[in-house]
């Protein structure tokens, strides 16, 4: 897997602040003020396609509002780009086009940047449903540019600390590979460990980050265009935290809060996981999803309590913690658990279906 990069150089930010328009302009869609009239996202972001299931997304995060309206682009069955740097939004939808009609990656994107005189500010990442992928890195965006791909995924970013924030993104993503988690947990994770490097080199605070899937399974989407997953965080201190919050939240995801006898998808997730170490339910039999199975009762709180018990941890009854207390400490023990006694697989398979995420 090559990395390209080129040498640091001056950075051009060209941003028209446009306010006679604005005043005067009816708003048509929702685009920040500061975008004015060049749209400029230096940023970094990944591409990438899940050949198991079909599934094509991006992630992105940088120091502009609403980065999710500019960067990425998927279309279900088909690929995912990412346009950024000088961003020019048409090539979301041409190198889509290209694909479809069945050019490859690197015919698609020669095509798409030779017809643009501006090539030398843009940076792209297109990737094929069928994991082939392609990039383009030019030589005006500033500072530290580059890319990284692999089977089923593009990284791409510019104006970064250095080439470990890529290099973390693209391994991050590939140390997933065949994990059957979902495509955006995925996408997430591998944002963050860029993230966690540095992310862009420019000083102040982070803004905005986003993740978009697309599914061509029958059933998967409820639109037409086959969208599973579209979480756009505008504005935030810090977006990509956010965006892991808020997709572990929407998909009912252990581990997003804290459990004591409230009510929801993860209660039933707590009680397989209890069913399968021993401690809810007849162990020699299935358990039966009733309607009560999302109620965080009693009978699974004593469950809990008593593996907190056998794990030498603080219960009901000792040093004031609630009954049934379930923290991500915890849920990350009860994993460790799972995979020591060989049932870890079996479950992630059942729980991936319980916390698909539906736009």
């Amino acid at each position: 897997m090559a990395l390209a990069t080129r040498p640091h150089g001056p950075r051009g930010l060209h941003l028209a602040l446009g306010a006679f328009a604005v005043i005067c302009a009816p708003l048509s869609s929702q685009e920040p003020v500061s975008w004015g009239d060049d749209l400029v996202f230096h940023t970094f972001s990944i591409a990438a396609v899940d050949p198991q299931t079909g599934e094509s997304g991006v992630a992105v995060t940088t120091r502009v509002a609403c980065v999710g309206n500019g960067v990425p682009w998927v279309r279900a069955g088909v690929g995912a780009v990412a346009t950024q740097a000088s961003t020019r939004t048409e090539y979301g939808q041409e190198l889509l086009d290209y694909l479809e009609s069945g050019m490859s990656p690197v015919d698609a994107l020669a095509r798409a940047v030779g017809e643009d005189e501006g090539r030398d500010r843009r940076q792209v990442g297109v990737v094929s449903v069928d994991g082939r992928a392609a990039q383009h890195t030019g030589s005006g965006p500033g500072a530290w540019a580059g890319h990284r791909s692999g089977p089923n995924y593009a990284a791409q970013g510019n104006v970064l600390v250095g080439p470990e924030v890529v290099d973390a993104v693209a391994e991050a993503f590939e140390a997933s590979e065949g994990s059957n988690r979902h495509l955006a947990d995925r996408l997430i994770e591998a944002l963050m460990a860029g993230q966690v490097e540095g992310g862009d080199r420019r000083v102040g605070r982070l803004q905005s980050a986003a993740v978009i899937v697309a599914d061509p399974r029958e059933g998967m989407a409820r639109r037409a265009d086959g969208q599973t997953v579209h979480i756009n965080v505008c504005e935030h201190q810090t977006p990509v935290a956010e965006l892991r919050r808020v997709y572990d939240k929407v998909s009912g995801t252990l581990g997003f809060r804290e459990l004591s006898q409230p009510s929801g998808n993860d209660v039933w997730q707590v009680k397989m996981i209890m069913h399968a170490l021993g401690h809810f339910g007849d162990p020699d039999a299935e358990l039966e999803r009733d309607r009560d199975a999302n109620v965080f009762n009693d009978a699974v709180a004593r469950a809990v309590d008593q593996y907190r018990m056998e794990k030498g941890l603080s219960h009901a009854g000792s040093g004031g913690t609630p009954p049934g207390f379930v923290d991500a400490a915890l849920v990350e023990m009860m994993w460790a658990d799972l995979e020591q006694a060989g049932k870890a697989e079996t479950l992630r398979a059942a729980i991936r279906e319980l916390t698909r995420v539906r736009r």
